[in-house]
């Protein structure tokens, strides 16, 4: 007998982009036995859509937005923990995969299994829709790293880090290690999971074959001599988030000195990123730079939002 495997998405103000996700997983070649969708206090017509269009959705209302963080941990909790769905196949309201995403990835399961021993987590490969260009899962050497193209050439290979939109968990997981850190709010939260997975041996196997159309915000091209590639063009808030969870891990979860250089050198770059394509620059380094003082006083918990913007117009 198959095991039986749960859908997450986290929603937030999402009528425009949820359909188009919504109708690729109801028509997965090997069926949900559960969608649900957590609406995280959406006030553009995201309920009422779900409601009118896919009554046999279950959705999870919050009452607020308690970002990606906070909304994957409410939808584990019920599918995996409530509901006891052997696998959670988890999204972004924008993500959506191809009809054949989850027996690609179930099948890439028994290829992992017969390398490598349980495994915890299955991967796709994001891929950012307008240019092609994909966001592969990453390895942890006291920094993150992306994996040598050799290492990637495998059918299905293993990673140490995966965001968590396209990410498959394994309930026995769950179990093992908790919930995701909802005081993260948003960013870093699936990489903090990962790690915590990772630590307890847990594997997470990447199937190459399984890609996943995934927006990185308001992505720009970003060109320079002898570099060209994407800019994700963040909001100040969500450069605060970015930048005071990565802090938070490198400073109280996984503290060496390496760790805190390839970090300090990471956010360096960022910041230089900001200010030669982003749109609201000084906002943008006001926040990374109070993002990094909360960080390494541990001061986490909801503090800037989207809760703050006005919906768009559907």
């Amino acid at each position: 007998m198959r095991d039986s495997v749960a859908s997450i998405t986290t929603a937030f103000n999402a009528v425009r982009v949820l359909p188009r996700q919504i109708d690729a997983l109801l028509a997965q070649t090997v069926p949900l036995r559960e969608i649900v969708v957590v609406d995280n206090g959406s006030t553009d017509g995201t309920r009422q859509l779900l409601a009118q269009r896919y009554p046999e959705i279950t959705v999870l209302p919050m009452p607020t937005n308690l970002g990606a963080a906070g909304a994957w941990s409410a939808g584990l909790q019920y599918a995996a923990m409530q509901r006891r769905h052997d696998w959670v196949w988890a999204f972004d309201d924008d993500t959506v995969p191809d009809l054949t995403a989850l027996d690609r990835l179930l099948r890439g399961l028994d290829e992992a299994e017969i390398a490598a021993g349980e495994t915890g987590m299955l991967a796709g490969m994001p891929v950012h829709g307008p240019s092609g260009a994909s966001y592969p899962p990453l390895l942890w050497r006291q920094g993150f790293h992306r994996p040598p193209a050799d290492r990637m050439r495998p059918p299905v290979w293993f990673a140490d880090l995966a965001i968590a939109s396209g990410l498959l968990v394994r309930r026995e997981l769950v179990e093992q290690i908790g919930l995701p850190r909802a005081d993260f709010f948003m960013d870093f939260f699936d990489f903090e999971y990962c790690l915590r997975a990772r630590s307890r041996g847990y594997r997470i196997a990447v199937v190459n074959r399984v890609q996943l159309s995934h927006q990185v915000g308001e992505a720009r091209a970003a060109r320079l001599p002898g570099y060209s590639g994407l800019w994700p063009n963040h909001a100040p808030w969500r450069e605060y988030y970015m930048c005071r969870n990565l802090v938070y891990l490198g400073w109280w979860l996984y503290p060496s000195g390496p760790t805190k250089w390839s970090i300090g050198r990471h956010l360096l770059r960022h910041a230089g990123g900001s200010l030669l394509f982003g749109s609201e620059k000084m906002a943008c380094i006001g926040k990374m730079m109070q993002g990094f003082f909360d960080g390494k006083r541990a001061k986490l918990g909801i503090r800037f939002g989207p809760m703050f913007r006005p919906a768009p117009s559907p």
